[in-house]
This record gives structure tokens, C-alpha cells and sequence, in this order.
């Protein structure tokens, strides 16, 4: 459990929301419930939750709206919660900054597995980073105790996914990754059906914030077929 175990979940369905209560209440999260995206917008700025747990579907603001105005304040990790048939709306969460999605119907255990794997804010392979506390290429630096990301001697505002994300592929340059083992070693779950688009649209928003506005001797590389990798340009 983290120090911080304040859950709040913006969600008006009651079933859900009475999902929810129990399924977190079981792991020991104190759970604050709020059913508008208006106040809970409010409640993340006066209660600092270790994470949002967020309905795409609000009465008042919608839920979209709601990541957007989340995200712009600071780097509380979001979990999306949508409907099977609103695959525009998850891809649209993920692009404003939600670090991940559920789906409904979803059960107690998925949930629960969902938020823990969340909360272990650096869910990387034993292997990529058992030795490895801070990362240094040509502009690029990682830390990984205070998670801070300088490219070009600039602190960079990263959300702790893609955070997760970069500092994963960046332990283990060249090497190539496929979307499967990226879910698996990053988010810490075993990925299901469009999961798999959570990792294109990560890999997409830190292309465009950090490579796109930079000019570095690097790049978040994609393999056809297979997957993802970060290359320097001297090896490519």
C-alpha cells in the first residue's frame, strides 16, 4: 500500500460506483466518491489522491473534459472508465492524458489489479532496472528516485506513464519490444484486445513532447509488425 491510499473515483452510475466501494474498500483505499466532474475536479485539488478512477460519462462537464483540466494541474495518475463501444472516447482519454482505461463490465478483481498496478509508479522489469537508478544519453537524462526527465538541461512535465514508459525503453537501448511486453512490464497487467492501443498513444505523446519540440541524438523507434524501441542515432 502506498503511503497515500485516497482513491477518488468520479462516477455517477450507482452499480458502478457500488462496484467500486467494494472491490477498493477490500484492498484497504480510503475511497472518496463523487458523482460530477465539476466537483471532482474540486475534491483532486483539495484531497491529493494517489489516483482517479474517472467515468467518460458525466452529467455537467463530460469526463474527457474532466482528464484535460486534471492533467493541465498536475500528474495524478488516471484511469479511465468507458463503456465497451466508445473505443473514441478511450483513444481520446489517452491522447489528453489518462494513463489508462477500463472497460465496463468489469469485475472486482480486474479493478483492484488495475489500481495496484497503477500505483507502483516504477512497474519496470527486474532486468531493465535492478541496477540502473538514473539514465544518461546525449540530452537525455532520467532519474528514476525523484523521476525527473531532462532532455537538453530542461526539466520535462511527464505523466508517471510515460514516465514508466520512457525510462523502460531507455534502460535496454536497441533492444526491441512488443507492445504485449510493454503493457505487461509498464502497466503490470496482462493486456486484452485494444489494451494494446494504450501504448501507440504513449509512445505518440512523448514523441510529440519531447522529440518533436527538441532536436536529439535520439528517438522512440517503431519496428513494423513488432513493436517499439529507443535508439540513439549513432546506432541506428
Amino acid at each position: 500500500m502506498e503511503d497515500n491510499d485516497t482513491i477518488l473515483v468520479i462516477e455517477d452510475d450507482e452499480a458502478s460506483m457500488d462496484l467500486v466501494r467494494a472491490a477498493l474498500g477490500r484492498e484497504g483505499y480510503n475511497v472518496i466518491e463523487v458523482t460530477s466532474g465539476e466537483e471532482g475536479i474540486e475534491q483532486c485539488e483539495r484531497q491529493q489522491p494517489a489516483l482517479v478512477l474517472l467515468d467518460v460519462i458525466l452529467p455537467g462537464i463530460d469526463g474527457l473534459e474532466v482528464c484535460r483540466r486534471l492533467r493541465s494541474k498536475g500528474d495524478v495518475p488516471i484511469i479511465m472508465i468507458s463503456v465497451r463501444d466508445e473505443e473514441v472516447d478511450k483513444v481520446v482519454g489517452l491522447e489528453l492524458g489518462a494513463d489508462d482505461y477500463i472497460t465496463k463490465p468489469f469485475g472486482a478483481r480486474e479493478l483492484a489489479a488495475r489500481v495496484r498496478a497503477m500505483l507502483r509508479r516504477t512497474v519496470l522489469t527486474e532486468k531493465a532496472a535492478a541496477h540502473q537508478k538514473e539514465l544518461d544519453y546525449p540530452e537525455l537524462h532520467l532519474d528514476l528516485a525523484t523521476r525527473t526527465v531532462l532532455v537538453k538541461g530542461e526539466a520535462q512535465r511527464l505523466t508517471p506513464k510515460e514516465f514508466d514508459l520512457l525510462f523502460f525503453l531507455a534502460s535496454q537501448p536497441k533492444r526491441v519490444f512488443s507492445r504485449e511486453e510493454i503493457v505487461e512490464a509498464v502497466w503490470g497487467y496482462r493486456p486484452v484486445g485494444n489494451d494494446l492501443r494504450t501504448v501507440d498513444t504513449h509512445i505518440k505523446r512523448l514523441r510529440h513532447k519531447l522529440e518533436e519540440s527538441y532536436d536529439v541524438p535520439w528517438s522512440l523507434v517503431t519496428v513494423w509488425g513488432v513493436g517499439y524501441k529507443f535508439e540513439l542515432e549513432e546506432e541506428a
